[in-house]
């Protein structure tokens, strides 16, 4: 915890205060605490990840005068660069790139902010054990090809099943953009109830036009998509399980659900909903690691006049004192120091904002309840590994250090069926981790060699499952740590033989030191469980999914809020427009 210790502030150049740090290519406060206690803000954001930094440059680009506080040392939250070896800097947390909004990339201009997105071609890689291998990417006639080694009817099939996805995302992606449109709960002017009606009316009109285009029998699939088991959905469309198991990672990342859960489709189309130079559905790495996104979300926030500031804690939000009615009044620092703001945006999870920096006595205790039900299991570690040359997979037959086809996407690694991934996910129930994990592996060093020394990479390891809490053991425990570790290698080395004895460091984050280093409640890397009855209407909980909250001048922006996680910006985005609203801008 950092208490009173200040710094990193980042302005835009507006008097003799600041001082140019050139290195930065920013402006830094010579007294810091002096400058957040000055004055009252019109708005704090509580977290400086992508979606607080996105809420401040909208904020401050219509002219509101907003302060973002960081408790780490850097900006960015899940979605930070960090230099953990010499030479090596990874994307420590979060590590590809497709849901960014393309409405933010543009409105705030990040890549003249230096954002840089470096797409991955082909984008997938499956080897299997007995020495075949599955390469996907854009080009749907290669794809057919390789898909053909397996099933000549699953390559028939493949671009229908894409196609359909697309159209499934074209009806989807318009309410990724705007605040659920929901009845605002004490709304009493007769204006604004008009307003909330048309907004309501606007959206849901809107849907309904997508779905009448689509056609009934395109309408049932999606519902199918929603409800069913992406197994049940993959099965409908393929037989081979190699295609299948590859398919279904995206039902589960990140999720502690099997791909035989109901409703684990959805979550497959949430990861394909993303674009890439507008390409659907193309993932890519950032050059620099997923740190260029946050530097560049940074850097459009002050260049609209945010002040930002790292290694500051708050303790808990300031409450409005002699109001009739409970509403905030900014925020108490670890130190003691008050700073204070009309409204107040948490970046946090719905678990901190409202059960750790509010006392337990000023929300509805009906609230309350709904919010203590969200679910934040995680299945989750990530292992960030330096290594010394490239992993040469026995299907490719190479022997050379030198990036291939092969290194430039995910390489998905222990499971060649679903099957395989719904025992891995059974074993984390009983509370153990998968005797054989899930591994996603990504090695952007092969595509952006600014991150790594020359002939060296970096490789991040993707991991599930693995519970929070262990039936045997502790993730505090060195040997257990390290005996995971190992096993996570080995299966490495089952498919690129001598992986191990290439690793030069390790970085391993379970999901207890998810919760502790970034705040993820539980290690939930989406803020909360991402299933049906936590979406939309229904994200944090029915009844509060417009971003405001029961405390009068306190909103979510954050992944707890619609539409989710995944580096996107939209909550951060919707939320600074529901704030604008509210101050009647």
């Amino acid at each position: 915890m950092f208490g009173s210790r200040w710094r990193s502030v980042f302005h835009k150049a507006s008097g003799s205060r600041l001082r140019h740090h050139r290195a930065a290519g920013t402006y830094v406060f010579s007294d810091v605490k002096a400058e957040l206690v000055k004055c009252k803000w019109d708005a704090i954001v509580v977290g400086g990840g992508h979606n607080g930094l996105t809420a401040a440059a909208y904020l401050a680009r219509a002219g509101v005068k907003v302060a973002v506080l960081e408790r780490r040392s850097v900006l960015g939250g899940a979605a930070v660069t960090e230099e953990i070896f010499p030479g090596f800097k990874f994307s420590r947390c979060s590590y590809v790139q497709s849901l960014l909004r393309p409405t933010i990339i543009r409105d705030l201009q990040l890549f003249k902010h230096g954002l840089k997105l470096l797409p991955r071609v082909p984008s997938s890689f499956t080897p299997t054990t007995d020495g075949n291998s599955l390469l996907l990417g854009a080009d749907m006639e290669f794809n057919q090809s390789q898909i053909s080694k397996f099933s000549k009817h699953d390559a028939s099939a493949f671009p229908g099943y894409v196609e359909q996805l697309e159209r499934f995302c074209a009806i989807m992606d318009p309410l990724l953009d705007v605040a659920p449109p929901e009845k605002r709960v004490g709304r009493s002017i007769t204006r604004g109830r008009l307003w909330e009606g048309l907004e309501t009316t606007k959206v849901f009109a809107g849907l309904l036009r997508r779905f009448a285009a689509a056609g009934p029998a395109d309408t049932l699939a999606f519902m199918e998509l929603l409800l069913a088991p992406a197994s049940k959905v993959l099965d409908g469309w393929f037989e081979s399980d190699i295609l299948k198991a590859t398919l279904a990672t995206d039902a589960v990342i990140g999720a502690m659900v099997s791909v035989k859960s109901p409703g684990t489709g959805y979550v497959l189309l949430h990861h394909v909903m993303g674009e890439t130079d507008g390409a659907r559905g193309v993932w890519s790495y950032v050059e620099g690691g997923m740190g260029g996104v946050s530097k560049a979300l940074a850097g459009a926030a002050v260049e609209a006049g945010a002040t930002l500031v790292t290694e500051v804690e708050v303790e808990h939000f300031k409450l409005k004192a002699g109001s009739e009615n409970e509403a905030v009044d900014g925020v108490v620092l670890a130190d003691g120091t008050e700073i204070f703001a009309d409204r107040v945006l948490s970046n946090a999870t719905p678990y901190v904002t409202f059960l750790k920096l509010l006392p337990a006595d000023v929300l509805p205790q009906d609230f309350l309840k709904r919010i203590k039900t969200i679910d934040y299991k995680s299945g989750t570690t990530k292992i960030n590994v330096a290594v010394d040359s490239l992993p040469l997979f026995s299907a490719c037959k190479s022997s050379k250090n030198i990036p291939g086809p092969e290194h430039q996407g995910t390489i998905h690694l222990g499971a060649d069926s679903m099957q395989e991934l719904d025992e891995a996910y059974k074993d984390a129930l009983n509370g153990r981790p998968s005797a054989r994990p899930l591994i996603e592996l990504t090695i952007p060093s092969a595509v952006d060699p600014t991150i790594a020394p020359p002939g060296k990479h970096v490789i991040n390891m993707f991991v599930q499952y693995t519970p929070f809490h262990l039936a045997e053991g502790s993730w505090q425990d060195q040997e257990t740590r390290a005996a995971f570790a190992k096993k996570c290698f080995s299966i490495v080395d089952e498919y690129a033989p001598g992986f191990s004895s290439s690793i030069v460091g390790y970085d391993m984050l379970t999901p207890p030191d998810l919760e502790r280093i970034f705040g993820l409640t539980g290690g939930n890397i989406f803020h909360g469980e991402m299933g049906l009855d936590a979406l939309f209407l229904l994200r944090p909980i029915k009844g509060w999914a417009h971003y405001r909250t029961p405390l009068a001048g306190l909103y979510l922006c954050g992944a707890g809020a619609h539409p989710g996680g995944g580096v996107m910006g939209a909550p951060g985005r919707n939320a600074a427009n529901v704030v604008l609203q509210d101050m009647g801008r």
